[in-house]
C-alpha cells in the first residue's frame, strides 16, 4: 500500500530512481523505500516492469491535475472502474486491475526533460560497493603509476560494447571469411608500461556491399609521429563517398590501387610484434570491424572517458575533445573528418586521462547499472543468482540492457509481447516497453540533425483508439498467463513533450543565430526567444515530466 504521509511529506512527486529502487528492494537485497509499505516482499518471486509512455489521465479518465495550492498533486488518485457506456476505449485492464494511480515526476532540469530509461536502469552504488572501487582505484594507482595500461578495457568491457573477441579470448565473437586476428601474446610480451600505443581512426565509404574502408591513419603514441597512412580502394562500386562524414571525394580515390587486403596485412604485420601493441581509438570497436581485425589490447576513449549523463550514453569524440582538451576539431563542415585529426585527438585525451588520473574526464563514478546491482546479490526474489531480462524496440544489448542476462530486440509492441512471454518464466526480473502508443501520437522524436524534418502529424483517433485495444489486449493476455504473487508494475515515465521539444528548438535556433554574429535587428521576431519564452518552456517543462504509476500483485 502507498505511504500517503510519506509522500505528502516530499516537495515532489514519485520519482523514476523511486520505481527503481522498488524494483531492487523486491528482487535483491535494496533496503525498503518510504513512500510504499510491502509486507513479505520476499514472497514475491518475480517483478516484471512495464514502460507504456502515452497513457494520459485522460485516457483511464481521471481527474485532471489539482490546481488548488491546497491540495497535494503527488498523492495517488482512485482509478475509476470502466464503464461500457463511455464511447472511450481507453485501458479496461489497467481500471480493473489497479486501484490507485501514483504520479510521477521525470528526471531532468528547468529546462529540459532527462531520459526516464536511463534514470531507470542506473543508480547509485552502495556504500560496500563504493569502498571496494575505491580500493580497486588505489591499487590500480600504485601496480601501474601513470601508464596507459591501466586504461585497457577488461574482456567483459570488451564483449559489453560489441568489440571483435580474437579466439584466444573467448569464443562469443563468431568470425566470418576475411576476418584476421593478432597472434596470441606470449609469455615474453606480457603488457609493460613500454608497450607501443598506436592510435587508429579509419573512413569509410558506401558500397554495395555497405560501408568499405576508404582510408586509415595510425599515430605512434610516444612520438606522435603518422607511422601509417594509407588510402584503400573499396571493391565494390562506391554509392556514395560520404565525403561530410569520411572526408574522402572521388578525386583522392581516382589513382589509388592498394587493396582492403593489403592493408588490413599491413597493419596485421604492424600489431604482431613484440611486446604485442595497444590499439587506442575512440569507439575503436567500429574501426576494428572495418578493418575486419580482432585484436586483445585495447583502450577506447568513448569508455574511458564519461558522457555527462553517464552510461549508457557515450559522449562523441569532438565534444571530448573540446570539453577536455579545449580544442575544437571535425569543423571542416563539407569537408568531412580528418582521421589524422580524430587519431591524435584520441592521443590528447589519453595523455590528459595519464596525466590527472582515473577520475579525469568522469562523471556519476559512483553510479551503476541496475544489473551490477542485481548481480552482487542472491535475492529474496527466487533464492539464487538473479536472472534479468530486457525486451526493448531497438538493440538493448548494446545500451541499457547491455548487462542484462538476456536481451531481446523487437521492431514492434507485437514483438515486445512475444518476447515478454518467452522471457517471464525464466527470470526474475523482466522489463519491457510498449511505444506504439507513444509513437502514433508523435510522442517519439528522432535525433537533432542538419536536415529539416516535416512537422509530425500525430495519427487519427480511430488509429489511437485501435492501438489502445491492441495494448489492452496484451496487458491482459501477460496478466493472465503471470504465476500468483508476481508485481506488475506499469509506469509511463512521461507526458506529451512535443511543446518543450518545440521551444528548446525555437531557443537553440536563437542561440545558434547569436553565436553566428547575427544580431536581433538581424532576425525575424517571430524567431526571437524572449523572457515569456523562457516561463513558457519551465511551465511545458514540468507537465511533460509528469508520468503515472500502476502498482500491484497478482
Amino acid at each position: 500500500m502507498y505511504s500517503k504521509g510519506e509522500i505528502m511529506k516530499r516537495r515532489e512527486a514519485v520519482g523514476i530512481s523511486d520505481i527503481r529502487d522498488l524494483v531492487l528492494h523486491l528482487v535483491a537485497d535494496a533496503p525498503p523505500p518510504s513512500w510504499i509499505r510491502v509486507e513479505n516482499p520476499w514472497s514475491v518471486p518475480k517483478v516484471v516492469a512495464l514502460l507504456i509512455p502515452g497513457i494520459t489521465s485522460n485516457i483511464l479518465s481521471l481527474a485532471p491535475p489539482p490546481t488548488d495550492s491546497t491540495v497535494n498533486p503527488n498523492v495517488p488518485v482512485s482509478i475509476p472502474a470502466p464503464s461500457p457506456s463511455t464511447s472511450q476505449i481507453g485501458v479496461p485492464f489497467i481500471s480493473s486491475t489497479y486501484s490507485h494511480a501514483c504520479p510521477t515526476r521525470a528526471p531532468g532540469d528547468a529546462t529540459k526533460m532527462h531520459s526516464v530509461m536511463a534514470e531507470f536502469f542506473h543508480g547509485p552504488v552502495t556504500g560496500e560497493e563504493k569502498k571496494r572501487r575505491l580500493q580497486q582505484r588505489v591499487h590500480s594507482e600504485r601496480a601501474f603509476e601513470k601508464s596507459p595500461v591501466r586504461y585497457l578495457l577488461t574482456l567483459d568491457q570488451m564483449i559489453e560494447n560489441d568489440y571483435p573477441i580474437p579466439s584466444y579470448m573467448g569464443s562469443k565473437y563468431v568470425k566470418a571469411a576475411g576476418w584476421v586476428e593478432t597472434p596470441e601474446p606470449g609469455p615474453s610480451s606480457n603488457l609493460q608500461a613500454t608497450s607501443p600505443v598506436y592510435a587508429i581512426d579509419c573512413e569509410m565509404c558506401l558500397t554495395e556491399d555497405g560501408k568499405e574502408l576508404a582510408r586509415v591513419c595510425i599515430i605512434e603514441h610516444a612520438t606522435g609521429k603518422v607511422i601509417y597512412d594509407r588510402l584503400s580502394k573499396p571493391h565494390k562500386p562506391i554509392l556514395d563517398y560520404l565525403t561530410r562524414w569520411s572526408g574522402i571525394t572521388a578525386e583522392a580515390l581516382a589513382d589509388v590501387t592498394t587493396t582492403f587486403e593489403e592493408v588490413q596485412s599491413d597493419i596485421l604485420s604492424l600489431l604482431s610484434a613484440e611486446p604485442t601493441p595497444i590499439l587506442l581509438g575512440h569507439s575503436l570497436e567500429s574501426d576494428l570491424k572495418t578493418l575486419k581485425l580482432c585484436h586483445p589490447y585495447c583502450i577506447d576513449t568513448a569508455v574511458m572517458f564519461h558522457h555527462p549523463r553517464g552510461r549508457p550514453f557515450k559522449p562523441a569524440l569532438a565534444w571530448l575533445t573540446k570539453k577536455w582538451c579545449g580544442r575544437i576539431i571535425q569543423a571542416r563542415g563539407e569537408g568531412g573528418h580528418d582521421p589524422e585529426e580524430d587519431a591524435r585527438a584520441c592521443l590528447d585525451l589519453l595523455k590528459k586521462k595519464i596525466n590527472n588520473g582515473p577520475g579525469y574526464g568522469e562523471f556519476k563514478t559512483d553510479f551503476e547499472s541496475i544489473f551490477e546491482r542485481m548481480a552482487r546479490s542472491s535475492g529474496h526474489a527466487g533464492g539464487g543468482p538473479i536472472r534479468s531480462a530486457v525486451v526493448d524496440h531497438g538493440n538493448p544489448a548494446s545500451m541499457h540492457g547491455a548487462k542484462a542476462t538476456s536481451t531481446v530486440a523487437c521492431k514492434n509492441d507485437e514483438e515486445i509481447f512475444d518476447g515478454l512471454q518467452r522471457m517471464i518464466p525464466d527470470h526474475q526480473f523482466v522489463f519491457g516497453r510498449f511505444n506504439a502508443l507513444a509513437d502514433a501520437l508523435g510522442w517519439i522524436t528522432n535525433r537533432p540533425s542538419d536536415t529539416p524534418t516535416p512537422a509530425f502529424e500525430p495519427s487519427p483517433a480511430s488509429d489511437i483508439s485501435a492501438i489502445l485495444e491492441r495494448l489492452n489486449h496484451y496487458l491482459t493476455s501477460l496478466y493472465v498467463s503471470l504465476p500468483p504473487c508476481i508485481a506488475l508494475i506499469v509506469f509511463t515515465g512521461h507526458s506529451d513533450p512535443r511543446s518543450m521539444s518545440a521551444l528548446n528548438a525555437k531557443k537553440s535556433a536563437f542561440e545558434a543565430a547569436l553565436r553566428e554574429g547575427k544580431t536581433m535587428t538581424d532576425m525575424d521576431k517571430s524567431t526571437w526567444w524572449t523572457n515569456q519564452d523562457a516561463r513558457d518552456l519551465e511551465e511545458q517543462v514540468e507537465k511533460a515530466k509528469r508520468g503515472l504509476l500502476f502498482l500491484g500483485i497478482k
